[in-house]
């Protein structure tokens, strides 16, 4: 997270060298917006696992066990930048388009994160890039237990009842999957190399990164088109504003599009979200409200003159 949002400073920095009148504002933006985006992604994760907090209340606040969810890091984000550059009276269309590259530009590094940490995990496949995740992971939890909330009532990997249940060095009793270092060898060899290794599944973390990288790519494009001296040919000017969505924001309208569109097929071969609404999980509904509102700010940024000249709160 820290590798990713230094590269969407640096991004936005560049990016904004000859737009922005100071750009240690937009460098503020984005601290701002890293904060939300973290508070705003592990209350999205706490609201939607809430059952897992529910003896244990003060361990929300436990970031370091991991629990992020993306999602509502970006919708907290984005409110929190809006409410910046509204306090700051800057031409808000503007920035957001060069944020809006940089967010999936951090967005990369972020999920490269997600597949080091074991989350985000993908169904089970037999391609020939998928991925095992290590005994305990997040994915092996997954497998060797049914999960009526995402329509699967037995276990993907069937492993014996001695692998469950252990008492800690407290003496304290849990039915939960045994610590490796509670093991015996014998079951050791078996997880590792035996009957009962964790299924090989899509590295859809990995998938999201490189979605990021591409659509990071193309929104770059994208903005250039209408920015003052990408062209200096004769009528260039009258071609750019005639061009398909050449208005500021538009840019940031596209991201959601892309972003929603991506996460919501993704989701088809994720295992972990569990579904909710219409057969469809949260992710997939909220990337659906993504794509809606992102083509509505298209439309309406579109039909929008220039935004008016900085004017730096003092």
């Amino acid at each position: 997270m820290v590798i990713g949002f230094l590269a969407a400073v640096y991004l936005i920095r560049y990016l904004s060298r000859n737009i922005i009148p100071d750009p240690q504002l937009i460098t503020n933006a984005a601290l701002y917006s890293l904060i939300a985006g973290v508070v705003g992604a592990r209350i999205f994760y706490v609201v939607h696992y809430w059952e897992q907090f529910r003896g244990d209340p003060l361990s929300m606040f436990a970031i370091w066990e991991g629990g992020l969810e993306l999602l509502g890091g970006v919708l907290l984000a984005v409110s929190v930048i809006f409410i910046y550059l509204r306090y700051h009276r800057l031409p808000i269309r503007v920035y957001l388009d060069i944020l809006g590259i940089a967010l999936v530009l951090a967005l990369a590094f972020g999920r490269i994160g997600c597949f080091m940490n074991g989350c985000c995990f993908g169904k089970p496949t037999k391609l020939p890039w998928a991925v095992r995740f290590p005994y305990g992971s997040l994915a092996y939890r997954s497998q060797v237990n049914a999960n009526p909330k995402r329509n699967r009532p037995e276990p993907q990997l069937n492993i014996p009842p001695e692998f469950f249940g252990y008492a800690d060095k407290k003496g304290a009793w849990h039915s939960d999957l045994k610590p490796y270092e509670y093991l015996t060898d014998e079951q050791k060899e078996q997880i590792d190399n035996g009957l009962y290794r964790g299924l090989a599944v899509h590295p859809t973390q990995l998938y999201s990164s490189g979605f990021a990288v591409l659509w990071c790519f193309v929104l770059f494009l994208f903005w250039r088109r209408y920015q003052p001296g990408v062209s200096r040919r004769a009528g260039a000017g009258a071609r750019t504003k005639n061009m398909f969505c050449a208005r500021p924001g538009c840019t940031f309208a596209m991201m959601f599009i892309l972003y929603g569109s991506t996460r919501f097929f993704l989701e088809f071969v994720r295992d972990d979200n569990p579904f909710v609404y219409w057969g469809l999980t949260i992710s997939q509904n909220i990337s659906i409200a993504m794509v809606v509102l992102g083509s509505m700010m298209m439309f309406v940024f579109s039909s929008m003159g220039p935004p008016k000249a900085s004017r730096t709160k003092k």
